[in-house]
């Protein structure tokens, strides 16, 4: 049976947030929980509740429980951005759906307060993922499902990450046929399109140029854009493109442009 901490190379950081909405542009955290799993199976665990410094709509504190004045006394996130980074500091990146909601929202809070994080050479494992791959349900099944165990503090930060600890390991134990190193499992759980220039495929590569791969410019060269429509990519800059999008644009208007990827290599 594989242990979760036999496969790590350096610490494994499972969290989990709890916010005021789920539109990642402008909700705020306002429960950061992390445990981190270390290679040598010990583990820590750190919770911050912050004060989002708006509102929390009634329909949020309905799935949370959380209100206006249990938030009212507590740090900001920039007041805490420092301390998560450094507790993030050499660690890979786990949780239950992280990809799509956990960790754009924090990237989002960060980028807000503008205090320096690099997911660059991050590793992901998603414990969602491989479990709507193999069992397509929710936090709550999968661990009635791989535990045998209820979760009735569902949607507290904590609770989560504690649960979904748990079906991480249980995942592991169960599929023989699961990857046993992080790199294997970063691919799994977050499989990438070798086409794409940016994170979000936005950009993609034709050949060696990079063209556009979304909406009525889609198909046409960048370099093409910034000698003829230099007023599009400027259009881009405006507008809600993640920040990977905007830096590829930036850079082509400055004559910048990204290597094209190494060719591929036949099969032996």
């Amino acid at each position: 049976m594989t242990e979760l901490h036999h496969i790590l190379t350096r610490p494994l950081a499972i969290f989990d947030i709890e916010s005021t909405g789920l539109n990642k542009k402008v909700d705020r955290i306002i429960d950061l929980a992390i445990v981190r799993v270390h290679p040598d199976g010990s583990q820590d665990e750190q919770t911050y509740r912050v004060n989002p410094e708006q509102p929390i709509p009634p329909d949020s504190t309905a799935v949370h429980g959380i209100r206006d004045e249990d938030v009212a006394d507590a740090p900001t996130f920039r007041q805490v951005a420092p301390d998560v980074v450094a507790l993030l500091e050499g660690c890979d990146l786990s949780g239950f759906n992280v990809l799509r909601y956990d960790i754009p929202l924090l990237l989002e809070e960060f980028n807000r307060v503008g205090v320096p994080f690099s997911m660059e050479g991050r590793r992901i494992l998603d414990a969602q993922r491989i479990f709507h791959r193999k069992e397509p349900r929710d936090l709550t099944a999968a661990l009635r499902y791989y535990c045998g165990k209820d979760h009735p503090d569902a949607h507290g930060a904590m609770a989560d990450v504690v649960a979904t600890v748990d079906v991480l390991r249980a995942q592991l134990a169960r599929y023989e046929d699961l990857p046993q190193e992080m790199d294997e499992l970063d691919a799994y759980c977050n499989p990438k399109d070798p086409t794409w220039v940016d994170e979000s495929g936005k950009f993609k590569w034709q050949a060696d140029e990079v063209v556009v791969n979304f909406g009525q410019k889609q198909g046409l060269k960048l370099r093409q854009l910034v000698l003829n429509e230099p007023g599009y990519l400027e259009w881009i800059l405006k507008k809600d493109f993640p920040d990977d999008v905007k830096d590829i644009v930036r850079n082509a208007m400055n004559n910048r442009y990204p290597d094209p990827p190494p060719p591929a290599q036949p099969d032996e």
